[in-house]
């Protein structure tokens, strides 16, 4: 009926910052960056006709295709082989879970996709760097191959970094994202348990009333704004063969910030709301909710615009980080049972029904603090409903 998730005493956290970045140190990275996408765009290629021909084109080969192309070609060996290995160990890796995925029968929709080329005017340059490609001086990170970034440093690194990311989001900004070792941060134990259902109306309602999460509309409040921007860049747009003009970029970048302002609002909402549920309660009762086919409803943009993915992402790194017991439920026929004594009716209710009412017991409540509730009930958090629980439920999802 549900899978449990719960901390152990370590892991790998990322942490985020932004870089200064000069002139020259730009060029040098859009050089490294062009080598990189060159490497990973002729292991499409062979990896296109070794799957045409059914041959083998694991990592092995695509090391040997590096090996052989960095000793004819002067230009690779004049960046450094740490990107340039990690670039193919990334493209092996993205590989292998796509032909997993075919040999699993997967439905196209549900497939990985097996990776394609990197067009040099859409990829935004991504160079991955292990321990021996990188060091930290004096505040500064120093790259191979003689690349020095200025770190904002926003707050301090709690140990040692073993590897390091550099990217460039939509925007043009630059960032530095480092993988350390983290300690779980355990809270003091409250003895109290929480369910918690998703929806559209609010994005979170639990079986408390002062920790549900209402509906943030981050997008709507800046939808004005975005139009605008997007109007402009409607009436500028360029003919196919020709240079955007300036007010187009501008108009563009104008877009792009407010799309990462609005992400950046709802992953702040979400790690508060997070942050105080699991310091309030011990063991969290969450929905194992999956609303990709809410992008196909009438509701896609207020659902879009709640960012339940997001929330419920955050909630589970959260009780990881101070080891709370989380259970993800499986949502079939939530909205169908009664949470107090397990009674299904035997019709789906339209979401028109707000109120849910028990023909076995006569209890009547909201219709998303019931799914709260059947929440508590399957993850036998209430052993008063256990008994009476419906057990036939699909099984759960292990929390990733």
């Amino acid at each position: 009926m549900t899978t449990t998730a719960a901390a152990d005493g370590a892991g790998h956290a990322r942490y985020t910052y932004r870089l200064r970045v000069s002139s020259t140190a730009l060029a040098a990275l859009s050089g490294e960056w062009d080598r990189c996408r060159w490497i990973w765009n002729e292991c499409a290629a062979r990896s296109k006709k070794a799957y045409r021909d059914q041959e083998k084109c694991g990592p092995a080969r695509l090391d040997a295709m590096l090996t052989e192309a960095r000793s004819r070609q002067e230009w690779l060996r004049e960046g450094s082989s740490v990107p340039q290995q990690q670039i193919i160990r990334d493209f092996a890796r993205s590989r292998a879970k796509a032909l997993k995925d075919i040999k699993a029968r997967l439905p196209v929709k549900q497939r990985a996709g097996m990776p394609r080329y990197k067009k040099k005017a859409l990829a935004d340059p991504t160079l991955n760097y292990t321990q021996r490609g990188f060091r930290l001086k004096d505040g500064r990170l120093h790259l191979a191959g003689g690349i020095s970034l200025t770190v904002v440093w926003s707050r301090d690194l709690p140990a040692d970094p073993t590897s390091v990311r550099i990217h460039r989001d939509s925007i043009g900004h630059w960032y530095a994202s480092f993988v350390v070792k983290t300690q779980a941060q355990p809270l003091p134990a409250t003895g109290a348990a929480l369910g918690i259902d998703w929806g559209v109306k609010e994005t979170a309602t639990t079986t408390s009333d002062d920790h549900d999460l209402p509906h943030p509309g981050h997008g709507k409040k800046a939808a004005g704004k975005l139009a605008g921007y997007q109007r402009m860049m409607a009436r500028r747009k360029p003919k196919r063969g020709q240079a955007a003009s300036k007010g187009y970029r501008k108009a563009k970048r104008q877009a792009a910030i407010t799309h990462k302002k609005i992400a950046r609002q709802r992953q702040d909402t979400a790690r508060k709301w997070a942050k105080r549920a699991v310091t309030d309660f011990d063991q969290l009762a969450v929905e194992d909710f999956r609303p990709k086919f809410l992008a196909k409803s009438t509701m896609a943009r207020k659902a879009a615009d709640a960012a339940i993915s997001a929330t419920k992402h955050e909630l589970i790194n959260m009780a990881r980080k101070h080891q709370r017991i989380l259970h993800l439920v499986h949502p079939a026929h939530t909205t169908m049972d009664c949470g107090h004594c397990g009674a299904r009716t035997k019709h789906a209710l339209p979401l028109s029904e707000r109120t849910y009412t028990c023909t076995a017991c006569g209890a009547v409540s909201p219709r998303d603090k019931n799914s709260a509730r059947v929440m508590l009930v399957r993850a036998g958090l209430i052993p008063a409903g256990v008994d009476r629980g419906r057990p036939d439920s699909p099984p759960g999802r292990q929390a990733t």
